[in-house]
């Protein structure tokens, strides 16, 4: 598996495998394709970097981050569906590690609290728990609290 980093030709791979990810993650996100690419090109083009990675010539993972004060923000990271159970998360991830990012750094990831599998994905790396966000969602049109239910 090789790496590289993402261009601005890029754009559009980048965004289909975003609203893969916000799909197979149970995101709430419904932006639309084109959505998806502007927010990727903005992204791109200000703080955040994307990093893809290549089997036999193909992209089948990217990782999307920042440097954020004393450490690095993953805010994405996909594997193509039919690359993913064969190991090539985990090498991504170590290649990122050891080779992309800068060591001394501390890395953040949030994960979604029903995404079962990404939470077991990240822990096998290494990474712990730190903090868990909560939310209230606005008002419902008829004045009660739109909270959502548990799984």
């Amino acid at each position: 598996m090789h790496f590289r980093k993402a261009t601005n030709a890029d754009i559009a791979l980048l965004a289909r495998q975003n609203q893969q990810l916000i799909q197979d993650e149970g995101h709430r996100n419904r932006m639309s394709l084109p959505e998806l690419e502007n927010r990727m090109r903005s992204w791109l083009h200000g703080e955040y970097e994307a990093i893809i990675f290549e089997h036999d010539g193909r992209p089948i993972a990217y990782a999307l981050c920042r440097t954020d004060g004393d450490g690095i923000y993953l805010r994405q990271f996909f594997v193509d569906r039919q690359y993913r159970r064969k190991g090539f998360g985990r090498q991504a991830i170590k290649m990122l590690l050891s080779n992309i990012l800068p060591r001394e750094k501390r890395v953040t990831v949030d994960i979604l609290i029903n995404n079962q599998s990404g939470q077991a994905f990240w822990k096998a790396l290494g990474f712990i728990d730190y903090a868990i966000t909560l939310e209230m969602l606005p008002e419902a049109k008829d004045g009660s609290m739109s909270c959502p239910q548990p799984p």
